[in-house]
C-alpha cells in the first residue's frame, strides 16, 4: 500500500496583473522583471478574498478531480505563510468552508518548502491509518504585502495614480514585490495498491541564516507585535538578501534531489520529471543544469503565476498532469527550499 494522489486543482486571484502594469505603481519594467526572475505576470486578489477562500477553490477542484465525495475527507493539511489572521490557522476556516464534519486540520509554516513537508505528513497520516483521505492546500495571499494602496488604478478602475513620493516608496521595495501572486492548489490523498504513490522523502532546516528572508515586524519578538512605527518603516513587507538565497538554492535543491534519489534507490537520470518550487526561474535553471536534466524533463510555469510559495508545486503539478507531462508510471521529483531555512525533495511514482 501506497499513499497516492489521486485528485489535483488550482485556483488564482482575480485580478491578471502583467509586468507593465505594475510599471504604473512603481519604477520598473518588462524587461528588468523578466531579466531577474522570468516572470511575465501574476495574478492578485480582489480585496476580501483571503487565502481561505483561494484554498477552498483549488480544495473543490482537487476534489472534483479526484471524483470523490468531499464527506471521504477525513484530515486536511494546510500550507500557507500568508493565513486570514494571526490565529487561528486556515485549516479549521478551510474545514467549515468545506462543509466538513469536525474533522481534524493542522497548519504547517514552511514556507515555499511547505507542500513538500505537507506531503510527508499526508504520507504518515495514511500509511499510519490514521487517516484515509487527506486534503493538502497550499495557498498564499501575498498581495497584502504589497506596499502600495492604488489597487484601483493597478487593476484599471477608476483611482488615483500615485504621486511621485508615493513611486518611490513603492519603488524601494521592487526587487521582491514584483516577485509575488495570489493563488492556492490542492491534492487529495489515498492509499492504494500497486506501484505508484509517494517513494520517500528528504526534508531539512537550519534557522542560523533565517534574516537572510524573513519579516521583521509583526511577531511576538518585538512588544507590541505590531506597530505603527514598523509599518510606516515597511517593516511588514519581507526583507531578503537576493544573493545569498539564491546561492543556498542552487546549492541545496540539487543536493537533496540526489539524497532522495540515492537513498530511494533511484540514479537522478531516472527521473521523468522533475517539479522544482516557482521561486524565480534562473533558479530552476541552474537547478536543472546542476542536475544534468533536459528540458522535456523539467516543468516550469513561474512565467504564468510569479511565485505562489507553498501553492507553486500542486499549481505545476496539475498543469503538468492535464497537459500530459506525467504519464503513469512517471518518477516525479518535487524540490524546494523555502525562508527558515527549510528545504527538502520527495519522489512520486505516477
Amino acid at each position: 500500500m501506497r499513499t497516492q494522489i489521486i485528485g489535483t486543482g488550482f485556483v488564482t486571484g482575480e485580478h491578471l496583473v502583467k509586468n507593465e502594469d505594475l510599471a504604473k505603481l512603481m519604477d520598473t519594467s518588462d524587461a528588468w522583471i523578466r531579466e531577474r526572475s522570468g516572470i511575465e505576470q501574476r495574478y492578485y486578489v480582489e480585496a476580501g478574498t483571503a487565502t481561505s477562500d483561494l484554498g477552498l477553490g483549488a480544495a473543490e477542484k482537487a476534489i472534483a478531480d479526484a471524483g470523490i465525495d468531499k464527506g471521504e475527507i477525513d484530515y486536511i493539511v494546510f500550507a500557507t505563510m500568508t493565513p486570514d489572521h494571526y490565529f487561528p490557522g486556515c485549516g479549521g476556516l478551510l474545514q467549515h468552508k468545506l462543509g466538513l464534519k469536525t474533522i481534524p486540520a493542522l497548519d504547517i509554516r514552511q514556507q515555499c518548502t511547505g507542500f513538500i513537508y505537507g506531503l510527508q505528513i499526508c504520507d504518515a497520516l495514511v500509511r499510519s491509518k490514521v487517516a484515509r483521505t487527506v486534503l493538502l492546500v497550499g495557498a498564499e495571499v501575498h498581495s497584502g504585502f504589497m506596499p502600495w494602496t492604488q489597487w484601483d488604478h493597478l487593476f484599471g478602475r477608476e483611482g488615483p495614480a500615485p504621486t511621485a513620493g508615493e513611486k518611490d516608496w513603492n519603488s524601494k521595495f521592487r526587487d521582491r514585490t514584483v516577485l509575488f501572486g495570489d493563488a492556492a492548489g490542492a491534492v487529495v490523498l489515498q492509499a492504494g495498491e500497486g506501484e505508484s504513490g509517494l517513494l520517500g522523502f528528504k526534508l531539512h532546516s537550519d534557522g542560523s541564516d533565517f534574516k537572510s528572508l524573513y519579516v521583521p515586524s509583526g511577531g511576538f519578538a518585538s512588544r507590541p507585535y505590531v506597530s505603527d512605527t514598523d509599518f510606516k518603516a515597511g517593516r511588514h513587507i519581507p526583507e531578503m538578501d537576493g544573493r545569498a538565497v539564491f546561492k543556498m538554492a542552487v546549492k541545496r535543491m540539487p543536493e537533496v534531489v540526489r539524497e532522495v534519489c540515492g537513498e530511494s534507490g533511484y540514479g537522478v537520470e531516472q527521473i521523468d520529471l522533475l517539479i522544482a518550487h516557482q521561486a524565480n526561474l534562473r533558479i530552476c535553471e541552474v537547478v536543472q543544469r546542476s542536475l544534468g536534466l533536459a528540458d522535456e524533463k523539467v516543468f516550469n510555469n513561474i512565467q504564468r503565476y510569479g511565485n505562489t510559495t507553498a501553492a507553486t508545486i500542486p499549481i505545476a503539478l496539475d498543469e503538468a498532469r492535464k497537459a500530459g507531462r506525467v504519464k503513469q508510471g512517471a518518477l516525479v521529483c518535487f524540490v524546494g527550499l523555502g525562508a527558515g531555512f527549510h528545504w527538502g525533495a520527495a519522489l512520486l511514482r505516477a
